[in-house]
Parts: structure tokens; sequence; C-alpha cells
């Protein structure tokens, strides 16, 4: 019988953390989406945008003047010994940088990258002092993508195909602008606006929601989908209304109106609108499958939108899939580009992708992610078609880029000494 050849996969020789640096490029918000221009669409200009600080007068004309942009772009390196490269970014900047190079690395450096459970476990379990939620797990999305995108380059596979395959040969995307008719020409499946007045701006501010809402199905006409983002800023009272008075306006669905903690009050305003055709959804800001299984338990939304590059990378982001599967629960992620579309390629109850148009008029298609990669996928008439590309299939500039924190190669290399030596976890005979 002939032998069976099993590939040597390399182990993790080091792992990288960068932040930006220096003059930005024409696109140079890099992996945070909010780090524009002032006079800019998604900054709330020329139109507000509703959002947790709109009752507070002086941060309420820009997002950026209460700090949205504050902490900026987390990109990180895994590679392993035979050079071979892994990249995964969030936001984060330089304090998420401290945490991967001085914390997590340790789980990374000298493993197999096969390993991607234990690494996550370890990452996850070792951060629970000071994280469970935000930047720690911001963190350790980014060193999660990293490790899915070596593993695919090693082994010459796209992500998706890790995953499963494909469900889908091409994604439908929908596009969040401040422009749905230019959308539309694009050729989006639907558009996404953002609530231009949150309770603070009171009746008045409720009527002009109405108002904007209106005038935006009368510029795109009947049918085609419109949907409402309201970005943590609404009340439970505030949301419930608001959501009576778009009825006549035919919005597919009505997005983060919350702050993300309030799971009672979600569970709330939909069952306040049962009956509705209006779709509830959130979980751009939720983190963790513990997160996502009180949004599901508690049965508060329609449609979870976890940010792919935030709430625990692609290992957490498969089993809150795997879980909302169990409910009927379409997951639609936030933002998060290439990484979103590999995962929402692999699963069938990922039906279709948002594509946030980042130019400052909303009138072209530009990458999500800016100037950080030389190859980023972009929709064409509607769809987004993945190259087979082994990884996640984009190529990484380094060129504004700088490493903050940086160890020697001496401590990378006896951090890795200690775990190639490790013992392999092992489970009790008889564990209970």
């Amino acid at each position: 019988m002939a032998s069976i050849s099993t590939k040597i996969i390399p182990r993790i020789k080091a792992v990288r953390a960068y932040a930006t640096q220096g003059e930005k490029g024409d696109q140079g918000y890099m992996a945070d989406c909010h780090d524009v221009e002032d006079e800019h669409w998604i900054n709330g200009f020329p139109t507000p945008v509703a959002n947790p600080m709109s009752g507070h007068p002086q941060y309420a004309a820009t997002r950026k003047s209460w700090g949205i942009n504050a902490l900026g772009t987390l990109v990180v390196e895994v590679e392993a010994d035979d050079g071979t490269v892994g990249v995964g970014i969030t936001i984060g900047g330089e304090p998420g940088c401290f945490i991967v190079e001085r914390h997590l690395s340790r789980f990374i450096e000298g493993q197999d990258p096969r390993n991607i459970e234990l690494m996550w476990d370890q990452m996850f379990r070792s951060t629970l002092n000071y994280g469970r939620k935000g930047l720690p797990l911001q963190a350790i999305s980014a060193v999660d993508l990293a490790l899915w995108d070596l593993l695919g380059k090693l082994r010459g596979e796209p992500v998706y195909a890790l995953l499963g395959g494909k469900t889908k040969d091409r994604l439908p995307v929908y596009c969040t602008t401040a422009r749905p008719d230019i959308a539309k020409e694009f050729g989006f499946v639907g558009s996404k606006i953002p609530c231009p007045y949150g309770p603070s701006a009171g009746n008045e501010g409720l009527k002009k929601n109405a108002e904007f809402v209106k005038g935006w199905r009368e510029k795109v006409g009947p049918d085609f989908p419109l949907m409402l983002d309201c970005y943590m800023a609404l009340t439970v009272p505030y949301a419930i209304s608001l959501a009576r008075e778009l009825e006549p306006f035919n919005i597919k669905w009505m997005e983060e109106f919350l702050p993300p903690d309030d799971y009672d009050g979600y569970a709330a305003v939909r069952q306040a609108l049962q009956g509705s055709k209006l779709l509830l959804t959130t979980g751009e800001h939720e983190y963790t499958r513990y997160g996502y299984r009180q949004l599901i338990a508690n049965r508060c939304v329609d449609i979870l939108q976890p940010d792919i590059t935030w709430l625990g990378g692609m290992t957490e982001a498969r089993r809150i899939v795997a879980m909302a599967s169990a409910y009927d629960i379409m997951v639609i992620p936030h933002g998060s580009s290439v990484y979103s579309y590999h995962l929402q390629y692999a699963f069938s109850n990922c039906p279709l992708a948002e594509f946030i148009n980042l130019s400052p008029k909303a009138d072209k298609i530009i990458p999500y992610f800016g100037d950080l990669f030389t190859d980023e996928p972009l929709p064409k008439d509607g769809f987004i078609d993945l190259p087979d590309r082994p990884g996640f299939g984009v190529t990484l500039r380094k060129d504004q880029l700088v490493r903050p924190y940086p160890r020697s190669d001496e401590e990378s290399k006896r951090q890795a000494d200690r775990n190639r030596n490790a013992p392999t976890p092992t489970q009790a005979k008889m564990p209970f």
C-alpha cells in the first residue's frame, strides 16, 4: 500500500501589531471607517447622524467631536517559520497593539497554526479580568483573523473553504450610504440610511426623521429596499414611536436602536411591534457568543449583525452563526468587508452583505478599508464575487503602519520555545 504523504505545517514564529502613523492617504481611514475627514456624510455632514452622544449639545454636531475615531487602526501579522504571513485587522490603535504584543502573543508564538480553537480559548480566558467586550475582544479578533489567513495560505485554500466551502456562487450586497438613489443606480440590492435625530430632539426631531425617510422613499421608488440605522441612539418608547411613524414608508428594518446591553429593551420593542412588517436588528457592538446568546434567547431581534473584526474574529463568528441557525435567525454582518464575505460564502443563513460607502459624498465605490490593502474586493452590480485565493485573498500595504511596542526576536523566540515544548492539553478520564 502506498504511503500517504502528510504536509508538514510550520509553527508560528512571531506576532506583530501595528497602528497607523503620519499622514494618511486619500482613503486613509483603514480599519476605522469613522476616521474620515470632517466634511464626510458618516461624520454627520451635512445631515446629522443620531448616536449615543446626541443628547450632549457640545458633541452633537459631528461624531468625531466625541472621539468615535479615537483609537484608529490595529493590524496584526502572524508569521510562520517558513515566512508565510497571515494578516488580521480591527480598531484599537496603539492600546490594542500593547494588548497583542505584551499579552496575547504568548499564546500564539510557537503554536501549531491549526490549533485555532485552543489559541482562542487561551486568549479569551486570559483576558477575562479586563476583557469580555470592547478593546480586548477587538485585539483577539485581529489575532484570530490573522491565524485564519495564515492557515488558509499554508493550506493553499480560501478561508471560506476552511469553513466548509461555498453555499452561494456570489453574494448580494446592500449599501449603507447617505445617497440611496446613487446606491440604486450602482445596482445594490437595497440601501440603509442613518437616522438623523434622537430623543433629545423631541417631537420635532421625530417628525423630521419621518420626513427624512419619506423623502428617500419617494426618490428611490416604492419597491427598492430601504433600512434605517439608529446607532444606539434611541430609547424604548422612542423606538416604538419611530417604528410606527415609519410604517407607511415600507422600511425593511430598523437597526441598533438601543444601547447594546439593553436586552430587555430590545425584547420589549419587538413585543410592542408584533404584527408589524418592520424587522428589528442589532449586534454591531455585541461581543462573543455569550452576548449573542442573550439576544437569541430573549428573542430580541429578527436579524443579528456582528462585526467580524470586533466580536472575536472568525472563530467566534462561526459559533454565533450556528446558534442563530437553530432559531432561523439571519446573520447579516456589519461592514467587515472581506472578512464577513468569507463567512457569508460559507453559511446559508448569511444571505446578504453590507457595503458601507465611505466616499465623502457617497457617490463612488471605494475600498472599505481604504489604503490598507492593494486588492480588496469591491461590489459590482450589487454583488461580491470572491476570488479563489488562499486565506482572505488580500495583500497588506505597510507603508503607513508603525509597530509601537516591538519585542526583540529573542523574546519572541523564548515565547515560541515555551509553546513548542508545552504539554498537549488533556482532559481527565472522568471530568465530572
